[in-house]
This record gives C-alpha cells, structure tokens and sequence, in this order.
C-alpha cells in the first residue's frame, strides 16, 4: 500500500488508533518510495474502492474500535487479492475526503427502567483506494 507526500509516493501500512485524535492514519515506510512522476510512468490505475464500517453497541471504545478492526480486515482482505504487480494508493486527502469517525449517542430504555447510552461508530466519508497496476503486468486471471 501506498500514499502519496507531495512529490513522492511512499509506503505505508495502516495505523489504526481509537485513542488517537486522527483514529485512520498511515505510517511511512521504506519499502517503496518514488517519485510522482515514475509512479505515474510506472503504475497504471485500474481501479477504485471505498471502506466503509459501522458497529455499534453499549461501550462507546469497543464500538469504535470494532469500526476499525473492519477497516483493518478489509484492507487485508483487499491486499491479499492484489494480483503480481499491484498495489492500492490511499486515494482520500487530508483537508479535503479523508475518512473521519463519526459517532451518535442514543439512550435507550432497558427493562422499563433502566436508561443505557448505546453508541453507534461510522466511518465518514469512505476510505478511497485506487488499485494500480504496474504498466506491462497481465491482469489477474487473464491468459498469457
């Protein structure tokens, strides 16, 4: 997975923190880094998504973390159905779509009694993802 810094694309892997002021972040590594100019040369895009997760429940840091724990898995499941020469660009920008969690808090009554605080997680707006192909690659599936 990469992300792209101002004039360079770097890997990243993700940094999923509920206790964290930005919950979705991304850490760099060195594993790939080029610049923008050979990633487009290099890199075609064929294709998109979007994550998105919801949970809720009645204790408010398990909830958002369940949120992200989905975020988590569908990333994986996401990396490990990249065919040879793939990989996803983190698409969504700072300041403009990057995902945020939002929360809402409900009270529900319980046993006719008893009033409980049931909060419900989402991610808002999606995580956007291109899938990029390095040029000359064949497609998954496709016959050589």
């Amino acid at each position: 997975m990469v992300r792209r810094y101002g004039r360079v694309v770097q890997s990243v892997v993700p940094n999923f923190d509920s206790r964290a002021m930005n919950e979705i972040g991304f850490q760099r590594t060195q594993d790939l880094v080029l610049d923008v100019e050979e990633f487009e040369r290099d890199y075609e895009r064929v294709g998109e998504e979007s994550l998105v997760a919801t949970a809720e429940g009645d204790v408010k840091v398990d909830v958002e973390q369940a949120v992200l724990d989905s975020l988590l898995q569908q990333l994986g499941e996401l990396q490990a159905g990249l065919g040879d020469g793939e990989l996803l660009l983190v698409e969504s920008q700072p300041g403009r779509d990057y995902p945020k969690m939002r929360d809402k808090t409900t009270v529900q009554v319980v046993g006719g009694i008893e009033n409980r605080l049931h909060f419900t997680w989402t991610v808002d707006p999606p995580l956007r993802l291109g899938v990029y192909r390095r040029r000359g690659a064949s497609a998954p599936g496709a016959e050589e």
